[in-house]
């Protein structure tokens, strides 16, 4: 995984900011415990919160797939979410999702973790939960080959259909280790997955899911004598198994010479260069220092690589570097996706000198402090919600082998040095030690080269004889644990007031861990484009932090970085934002750059020059994944007419059109305190909060006549039928869209029930339809959209080309049981409680708090809505959503746009929509009304 995917500019001057002490951050307060049968035991109270998460880690991951069946940690991922033998399949998502909470997992290297997060009554219900998926999971044939089905979907999606896809899951790791297996694709193969059988994988099951392999991980609101009690009863019965721990013992020999790796692939609009280097492990007394050099190369908007490569030589368009330092000998990666004209070749030579420049010169003082800086507030956003610290244990405790070092790591990165930086750089980036990684598009291959990609070898099934579990008859299943009382959360009061000039401004005090965010948000956005110059007022608002009538675009992200602070600035479809997080006492300093970015802009031509050439290098991409591409069509296919019937982002035909006066015009008439809001949200009270904002922005002065006018949008477009045809693509993406309702429609609340119960959760029925009970997707999903006059719904999902008239098909079967038959109580009830629940997750972080103030002032609604949120949920009845979907949802009404592969599913699209349009990728205009470039 990478931690930093762009990075940023070189600090230029001094600015005298020590680095953060370690004990910024608090510490995760917990306590530990090992049981006879080996299952370590984690536990920290919050009583601060109404939820708890329930996580458990298994030392299992990818590493320790076996031979020839790569992928197989991660397929048993996908197994532990169905049947135990008390647990039809599909329980887990009943007693997660369907009561407000969440589940999901992940698969690293080294470890597979699974974890919730629930009201807190549930808490003994989710530990008997984890009980059976560690004692007695079914592992039958169905289930097995339905999620391989999924899984491959998961392949397809993120690695072939995704233009760099197959560079960083599949040839970084191919490339850079010869002998151990982390060489080997964690998501596996489609031929490793197909050869796969039920006694391999019930085999697997056996050698790894054992209570001396997990480690159980409890953070929230609850008693902790109640919880080691259940641990007891539901855990303490589980038998170690008699054989020892299957390890992995291959050794990574040491590279002694450079290599170079080359890799092709189709649709890759850019070529990319990658060096990856071996590394220590985790709990190697140089891995502080490779994590402070991994900041100085690429975090934030003020390191070596961003400035180098993407400011000043304008050589990539984006830059990474990753320190990876999992359980056994780990990896440091440098790479950039080049800009448009660029070759690998320049790539090459500069990344190079840059390793070169890390091994002869130490980071200097604000360098480092700034990097420091970065980590630690890194650290404490990490924490500000209760899963965010278990994972934090459960990290440390999987790849160094002590959970503690997620308290210790702050105090051992405070104190690396600047000589500690360029000792490891020379100890560890080294000429002969450098692996080159070269992609690019499958033209550029040379004739009669042939793909050196290992073949998968071919091995034997596993010939299993252990025990089978099953599941028992209804009448035979032990019952769940009863659900506790309900723990009452504590709803933020938010306070506002308007500052003479106009500027509203909204604070809650919402939380006592040491974070504060802060978010202007402009009443103008995308809907403001003048005629044919789609992408301006988005370029208008990305403009503002690239540099200031007194600052340049250096020193804003110095300055901003070396507070710890995360300060953004961009634009959507009718409104325009500054966003701000950082800690309490640097936010004074902090929000006086804020209000410079957002008043002083200087627009200057040279940068503007840069953010396009970033932005058309972006969209070359992004024009080559299907979901994508589908998404950006359903503005000018949807909104055509109106002033959101374009791409808000901009277009490879707008884009250069916009000039420096183009973005000054928009400024002056939309950017005025009378047409804004301030929210501030966290460790602040409101007095300190509206004292801060009259400093900042107190005197900032609306300018003559009245505020501007918002754009009122009427969508007319009749439905349309659009493929566009991406040849060579791994997956289609299929969207089914219509113009929807506005925010403050009586509606609202009928609207959001009824998308819950169509496509809002794994558990929603699209979901269900699509890749539960068919294995056609990764996920399926739906999106009601709600703006200020009007509104967007969406469903999609993306599949193997040839099943997109499929899915498109259940889509709207879905949309038409909606309209004709009426949900039933227990569904209704279970998509209330998601929302409900995701509303209140979303509360819990200081961003999430300050989103939902900044919408409800956008939308001219009450602050008390935040309160009444629940009951106006609750109170929505099926009559009510079977009303809305047939005035709303009606499928005789939508628009259907499928991005992939045309050859594979046109006729059959055909067959269904006979108004169907097929436009070449290669002759999108998504500004024209028929989406294709003049004279095609």
């Amino acid at each position: 995984m990478l931690r930093h995917a762009a990075a940023a500019l070189l600090v230029t001057f001094s600015l005298g900011l020590p680095a953060f002490a370690a004990d910024t951050v608090p510490p995760i307060a917990y306590k530990e415990r090992t049981l006879a049968n080996g299952l370590k035991v984690y536990s920290s109270v919050d009583r601060t919160t109404p939820n708890v998460t329930v996580q458990v880690w298994y030392g299992v991951g990818s590493k320790d797939d076996p031979v020839g069946r790569s992928g197989f940690a991660h397929l048993f991922e996908h197994m532990m979410f169905k049947a135990t033998r008390d647990m039809p399949s599909e329980t887990i998502d009943r007693m997660t999702e369907d009561v407000g909470g969440i589940n999901n997992a992940s698969t690293y290297d080294d470890f597979t973790n699974y974890y919730e997060v629930v009201p807190a009554n549930h808490l003994q219900r989710l530990l008997w939960v984890e009980s059976q998926r560690l004692g007695s999971l079914v592992v039958d044939e169905a289930v097995f080959k339905s999620e391989r089905d999924v899984v491959k979907e998961e392949l397809r999606q993120s690695v072939l259909s995704q233009p760099y896809g197959r560079l960083f899951y599949l040839y970084v790791p191919q490339a850079s280790y010869t002998t151990h297996p982390y060489k080997r694709p964690g998501i596996g193969s489609i031929e490793e997955l197909d050869a796969a059988t039920i006694d391999d994988v019930r085999a697997f099951h056996a050698a790894y899911y054992r209570p001396d392999n997990a480690a159980l991980i409890v953070v929230g609101n609850f008693d902790e004598r109640q919880f080691d009690a259940w641990v007891d009863t539901y855990f303490a019965g589980i038998k170690r198994p008699a054989e020892p721990m299957k390890q992995v013992t291959a050794l990574e020999p040491p590279r002694t010479q450079p290599g170079v790796f080359k890799g092709y692939g189709p649709n890759v609009p850019l070529p990319a260069v990658l060096m990856t280097w071996h590394a220590p492990d985790a709990a190697s007394a140089d891995a502080p220092a490779l994590t402070v050099l991994d900041a100085v190369l690429s975090s934030g908007k003020s390191s070596r690589l961003y400035n180098s490569l993407v400011y000043e030589q304008q050589v990539a368009t984006e830059v990474y570097s990753d320190a990876s330092l999992p359980q056994q000998p780990g990896m440091v990666m440098i790479g950039a996706i080049l800009a448009s004209g660029k070759t690998v070749a320049d790539g090459e030579q500069a990344l190079l000198a840059q390793v070169k420049a890390m091994r002869e010169t130490a980071p200097t003082a604000d360098e480092l402090s700034e990097a420091k800086n970065e980590l630690i507030a890194g650290k404490l956003r990490e924490r500000e919600t209760i899963d965010g610290r278990a994972f934090a244990l459960g990290y440390a405790l999987r790849t160094a082998g002590d959970a503690s070092l997620a308290n210790r790591e702050l105090a051992e990165l405070q104190a690396v040095t600047a000589a500690d930086v360029q000792r490891v750089a020379q100890k560890y980036l080294t000429d002969n030690g450098r692996m080159t990684i070269l992609y690019q598009p499958e033209t550029a291959r040379p004739k009669g080269e042939v793909d050196g990609a290992p073949k998968p070898p071919v091995v034997a099934s596993t010939k299993y004889v252990g025990p089978v579990v099953t599941l028992a008859p209804e009448g035979q299943r032990a019952a769940p644990p009863p659900v506790g009382e309900p723990v009452i959360p504590v709803l933020p009061k938010p306070a506002e007031k308007t500052l003479a000039n106009g500027l509203k401004v909204i604070v809650a005090k919402s939380s006592d861990l040491p974070l504060v965010s802060a978010e202007l948000t402009l009443r103008t956005g995308a809907g403001a484009d003048p005629q044919g110059l789609a992408g301006a007022m988005g370029m208008t608002a990305g403009m503002l932090t690239e540099g200031t009538k007194t600052r340049s675009a250096q020193q804003i992200a110095s300055e901003s970085e070396a507070l710890g602070a995360i300060l953004s600035s961009g634009g959507g479809q009718e409104s325009s934002a500054v966003g701000l997080n950082v800690m309490p006492e640097k936010l004074p300093a902090a929000m006086a750059i804020m209000a410079d970015v957002a008043r002083n802009p200087a627009f200057a031509q040279e940068e503007l020059d840069r953010q396009r050439s970033q932005t058309l290098d972006g969209l070359s991409v992004a024009y080559q994944s299907p979901g994508q591409l589908a998404g950006f069509a359903a503005a000018p296919v949807i909104f055509s007419g109106t002033p959101f019937g374009h791409v808000a982002t901009g277009t490879p035909a707008s884009l250069p059109k916009i000039t420096t006066g183009d973005l000054a015009k928009l400024h002056t008439a939309y950017f005025r305190p009378d047409n804004a809001i301030l929210v501030l949200t966290g460790d602040i009270t409101p007095e300190h909060g509206f004292a801060l904002a009259e400093k900042a922005f107190g005197d900032w002065k609306a300018p003559a006549g009245p505020a501007p006018v918002r754009v009122a949008v009427k969508p007319s477009a009749k439905p349309r039928a659009v493929v566009i045809d991406l040849p060579g693509t791994g997956q289609a993406a299929v969207t089914v869209a219509k113009a929807a309702i506005s925010r403050g429609d009586p509606a609202y609340y009928p609207g959001i029930v009824t998308n819950s119960v169509l496509g809002g959760g794994y558990s929603a029925r699209l979901n269900q339809e699509i890749r539960i009970k068919r294995g056609l997707s990764y996920g399926a999903n739906s999106r009601l959209s709600a703006m200020r006059t009007t509104g967007l719904f969406r469903a999609s999902a993306q599949t193997k080309n040839e099943s997109a008239p499929q899915v498109l098909d259940l889509i709207v079967a879905e949309l038409t049981r909606l309209v004709q038959t009426p949900a039933g109580a227990e569904e209704l009830k279970a998509r209330k409680s998601v929302l409900i629940g995701g509303f209140g997750r979303e509360l819990a972080t200081t961003d999430g708090l300050a989103s939902i103030l900044g919408n409800l002032a956008l939308y001219d609604l009450p602050l008390t809505e935040v309160g009444a949120y629940t009951g106006k949920v609750e109170a929505v009845s099926a009559s009510q959503v079977q009303d809305f979907a047939k005035k709303n949802l009606d499928p005789a009404a939508v628009s259907v746009i499928v991005a992939g592969d045309a050859k594979a599913f046109e006729a059959e699209l055909k067959s269904r929509r006979p108004d169907l349009e097929v436009v070449p990728a290669a002759e999108l205009d998504l500004d024209a009304v028929s989406l294709k470039k003049t004279g095609k």
